[in-house]
């Protein structure tokens, strides 16, 4: 990975894009892959797309979801306290204690969620449980209401943990976002790689940067629909079960490092699986294998079924601490992950059709 890349993908990670405002991200994101597509649009809720043309008029598009899980304020005591609600699959359990960026409409404002010392909960710490949403308290050091207002905040208005990207050993990073700012980085290497060869893709290839994912998927749903794709790769994050706690007879085995996940079963098209798992033998990209029973949990779902059907398959990079501050991923894996979607779209031909026959 560049220096450039790499300040790329950290400025993707800090920028605070929670559901349903996701449009700071996105414009990061714009500016970076305007670079090398022929256009980049976006709709009307902030799906963002860049478009690379290809030799005929056929689509393959790549798929990440731009959104982040964060909080929206929900009440503001008159003592200048605000009280949260979820955005997206937030955990209260690990709330406590941590530092937020509050999105106001006079900018970011700091804040932390507080946690009562251990020695004025020792009588409880038998039975304590952990908290729920709504009775985490958040202090940014307002003396009352009348304050919170004066520095733009409201009811309504989201946040965001605090941290910010760092490295650690063997090549890994660790950041709040990473599900799935990781994608949109890793299709818009994608696209620049494919933007500076010497001949065009047969298909023209659509990096699509989603919003809505965390809530169900929506923002894919929208733009699939408007951008009528032939064939899909979509790329999230998946749960690396090489920690402890997590088993493989129940999670299955999926090892950070051990390169991208193709999953098997409902939403994935096993012509389109299979020529995936072509691509990686012919290239030698290590692929691990996953199973989906009746929904994979990502954009997937929202996208094979768009009109009269979208052949589609899921690729994923293993991740661990999936919805925390410390996701981490191993850079080994982006450039493989992007390598396997980079070569499907290098191996098809104008004449291709994913469609089963009789």
């Amino acid at each position: 990975m560049t220096k450039a890349e790499k300040s790329f993908l950290f400025d993707l990670l800090e920028t605070p894009s929670p559901t349903g405002f996701e449009m700071p991200g996105q414009k990061v994101w714009a500016k970076y892959v305007g670079k090398y597509a022929d256009s980049v649009e976006c709709d009307a809720y902030g799906s963002t797309w860049a478009t690379l043309k290809g030799k005929s008029d056929k689509i393959v598009m790549l798929e990440a979801h731009a959104d982040e899980i964060g909080y929206m304020i929900k009440h503001i005591s008159k003592d200048g306290f605000l009280y949260l609600d979820r955005v997206g699959g937030s955990d209260a359990a690990t709330g406590r204690g941590r530092r937020l960026q509050i999105l106001g409409d006079k900018g970011t404002v700091d804040g932390i969620i507080g946690n009562t010392a251990i020695h004025l909960r020792r009588d409880s710490l038998g039975s304590e449980k952990a908290p729920k949403v709504h009775e985490l308290w958040v202090d940014i050091g307002a003396s009352g209401a009348d304050e919170v207002a004066q520095m733009g905040l409201r009811v309504g208005h989201p946040a965001v943990y605090a941290d910010t990207p760092m490295e650690i050993r063997n090549k890994r990073v660790v950041s709040r976002a990473v599900d799935n700012r990781i994608g949109g980085f890793m299709i818009a290497q994608v696209l620049k790689k494919l933007a500076s060869a010497k001949s065009k893709p047969a298909f023209t290839l659509v990096c699509l940067n989603s919003v809505q994912e965390e809530i169900g998927g929506y923002g894919a749903k929208m733009a699939t629909h408007r951008l009528q794709p032939d064939v899909c790769i979509c790329t999230d994050v998946t749960h690396a079960t090489d920690t402890p706690g997590l088993s493989a007879e129940q999670y299955g085995k999926v090892t950070m490092g051990g390169g991208p996940t193709v999953t098997h079963g409902t939403a994935s098209h096993p012509l389109v699986v299979n020529r995936l798992i072509e691509v990686a033998d012919k290239k030698k990209i290590p692929l691990q294998h996953e199973a989906s029973s009746r929904f994979t949990g990502t954009d997937t779902d929202s996208i094979y079924h768009s009109r009269e059907g979208v052949p589609s398959a899921l690729v994923s990079i293993p991740l661990r601490c999936m919805h925390s501050v410390v996701e981490t991923v191993d850079y080994q894996d982006i450039e493989t992950t992007a390598g396997l979607m980079a070569g499907f779209v290098e191996s098809l031909k104008t004449k291709d059709l994913f469609h089963q026959t009789l």
